[in-house]
């Protein structure tokens, strides 16, 4: 067993879960802290979730502690409720046969923490700790960090026949840690490319999205063009060349919405084409919603043709979203100047109207009906384009003015 480093000072959230290993161990087993946490802690890094790998079968650690919930038992894993916090305490396991690609078709509780660490994807994340800070590395996991490396635990081709989605883990971890795909690894990506497709979007859409927000997205991107994973999502297929620009275009610093529009915008979509990428891409309603408005006012900004009404159609996220994305694009309007002209609108909604329905009901301007609604988008569209001011009085009096023509 190799033991190679040793921490003398744990985080914060190290030391809340001391206790349980401790309490496993006190039992007569063995526990560790496991996988991206104990890289993240190397890294100096935050920590997002603490995993703990024991000894004791699932059986065994219900009877250590008193409150427990059954996660994912019949994969070995226990949550451990302590002081308010939720620990995920999984049993050494090894795994056999992945007819689908992402599960195995059977687990076995093994005593071996060596055994357990030969499943994992990559070697970074093939890191055990133990209480007193020593690190367990069995596969160079702490020289591949050093030397800034994605590299596959054992042999690549089986890591991903096993489980496809590490293809795009190890891309996706490529972006945020800045490290480079050993070569080897990085060969079984482009021959295992098209198994991408048995994975379930929902998966891959997950880590797109983190590799897009990582510190290196032109590198993740130009990876997935390189190992072909691009030809195996949707809307991809055949986008090389569109791909390989934008990989070059400046992309930090960019969420959810401003990834996608960047794509559909790229790609010269327009809102039925941006509709149905989104939806292939399992996306909510509302993210597929403003990624459209904002598709579309990138498209309105590149044809000079946007106006207050546009604005007003978009919605501030939207208007946000492109003002960015016209800077990358390089299209021909200043920084912030969509997001300015949004501002200086009179109304964001029809809520803002200084006269409502009820109103002009209620001052016998007009009845309930059709004609009601025409009018109120005739006031909407007027404040917009500013040809009338915001204000009740003025309002009133061109709802007479509007009604009136409707009866001539």
């Amino acid at each position: 067993m190799a033991i190679i480093l040793k921490i003398n000072k744990f985080p914060i959230e190290f030391e809340e879960a001391l206790p349980i290993l401790r309490k496993i161990e006190k039992a007569g087993f063995e526990a560790y802290f496991v996988g991206g946490s104990v890289r993240d802690t190397i890294l100096g890094r935050e920590i997002h979730d603490v995993d703990i790998a024991t000894s004791a079968y699932p059986e065994e650690v219900k009877q250590i502690f008193n409150r427990t919930v059954d996660t994912g038992i019949q994969h070995g894993t226990v949550m451990v409720l302590d002081h308010g916090n939720g620990y995920e305490v999984t049993t050494f396991r090894t795994e056999s046969t992945y007819q689908d690609y992402r599960r195995p078709d059977e687990v076995t509780f093994v005593r071996s923490l060596e055994e357990d660490l030969k499943r994992r994807d990559f070697t970074i994340n093939a890191l055990a700790l133990s209480e007193d800070g020593t690190i367990t590395d069995l596969f160079s996991g702490l020289d591949d960090m050093k030397n800034h490396l994605i590299r596959a635990v054992g042999i690549a081709d089986e890591r991903f026949n096993e489980d496809a989605l590490r293809m795009m883990r190890a891309i996706r971890f490529s972006s945020q840690l800045d490290f480079d795909i050993e070569s080897e690894t990085e060969g079984a990506i482009y021959r295992h490319s098209h198994l991408l497709e048995k994975i379930a979007i929902e998966r891959i859409h997950e880590e797109f999205v983190k590799m897009m927000k990582g510190t290196r997205p032109n590198l993740g991107l130009t990876k997935m063009i390189e190992t072909q994973l691009s030809e195996h999502v949707p809307g991809f297929k055949g986008q090389q060349v569109i791909l390989k620009h934008l990989s070059e275009l400046n992309l930090q610093k960019m969420d959810e919405i401003k990834i996608w529009s960047l794509f559909a915008f790229g790609f010269k979509y327009n809102k039925p084409s941006t509709t149905k990428f989104m939806r292939n891409w399992k996306s909510s309603n509302q993210l597929t919603d403003e990624v459209v408005k904002t598709t579309f006012l990138l498209n309105q900004v590149q044809n000079n043709q946007v106006g207050n009404i546009e604005l007003y159609a978009a919605g501030k996220i939207a208007v946000v979203a492109a003002d960015h994305l016209s800077q990358i694009f390089d299209l021909a309007i200043q920084p912030g100047e969509l997001t300015i002209e949004y501002d200086h609108l009179q109304i964001k909604t029809k809520r803002d109207l200084a006269i409502s329905a009820k109103e002009l009901i209620a001052d016998e301007i007009l009845t309930p009906g059709p004609q009601l609604g025409q009018v109120l988008n005739r006031l909407e569209t007027l404040v917009i384009n500013n040809e009338l001011t915001n204000n009740y009085d003025e309002l009133l009096m061109a709802a007479k003015s509007i009604k009136n023509e409707g009866s001539n």
